[in-house]
């Protein structure tokens, strides 16, 4: 019995001294040791596929950067690999819809004392993948201060699909940049959504025909919207 009482106060004296140990020196980095001795500036990361030096960075971040007064636009439409389809290029809706939505970005930019020219470059200067090195160099052919880039996508919502509905609801997503020739940068981006709703008219064929008018209705609202929003951004 004296036995098991001497081994019993040995363990919790054993178990305390060990406790009070790992409390002290737990192997645990304390608050000070997770402050940095210096401040990091650039990536630590070894990249081999970037394309920006980490000197280049530090500079584009650091420097000063303003548009031309006068500016020269050309328009780039990056295409949906749902609209590349045969059908769409040879679809005459489809054909009227993309002139008028590059009429209407070229009369919002026209708006603007600081646009001198508006023009499209043409698919052939354009490779089937383009980049944005592709698309600079296009720019610089054909003597463009900036290009607007945009993209358009639309659909009409999922329990609008149902052409039992009297009524028609579609969507409209429309991604726009502005990449400035000269240096590379983006000063202006800005993505869009809007929606519009209405029902067949009777001169429509079809539900297909009125979903197509509907979803184009959402797009220009789209373009309406970035119209105002790079008014105001050239006007700063």
């Amino acid at each position: 019995m004296r036995t098991f009482a001497y081994l019993l106060v040995l363990f919790t004296f054993t178990s305390c001294a060990v406790g009070t140990q790992v409390g002290q020196n737990s192997g645990y980095p304390s608050q000070a040791s997770y402050e940095a001795e210096t401040p990091i500036t650039k990536s630590l990361f070894n990249d081999r596929s970037a394309t920006i030096s980490e000197e280049n960075i530090q500079r584009i971040l650091d420097g000063n950067y303003t548009l031309p007064q006068n500016l020269r636009v050309s328009l780039v439409k990056l295409e949906s690999t749902q609209t590349q389809q045969y059908y769409y290029r040879n679809n005459e809706a489809y054909l009227k819809s993309q002139q008028e939505y590059l009429d209407l970005f070229t009369s919002k930019f026209g708006e603007s004392d600081r646009v001198t020219k508006v023009s499209q470059i043409p698919d052939i200067l354009i490779s089937n993948n383009p980049t944005f090195t592709n698309i600079r160099e296009a720019a610089v052919r054909t003597q463009s201060d900036i290009v607007v880039i945009y993209a358009i996508n639309s659909d009409l919502y999922a329990r609008y699909k149902l052409f039992s509905k009297s009524d028609i609801k579609a969507f409209a997503t429309t991604q726009l940049i502005i990449l400035d020739v000269r240096t590379g940068l983006i000063p202006f981006s800005t993505i869009i959504t809007k929606e519009f709703q209405s029902k067949r008219q009777q001169n429509e064929l079809n539900e297909a025909e009125a979903a197509n008018r509907i979803k184009n209705e959402a797009i220009l609202l789209t373009i309406n919207e970035i119209g105002k929003q790079i008014n105001s951004f050239l006007k700063k």
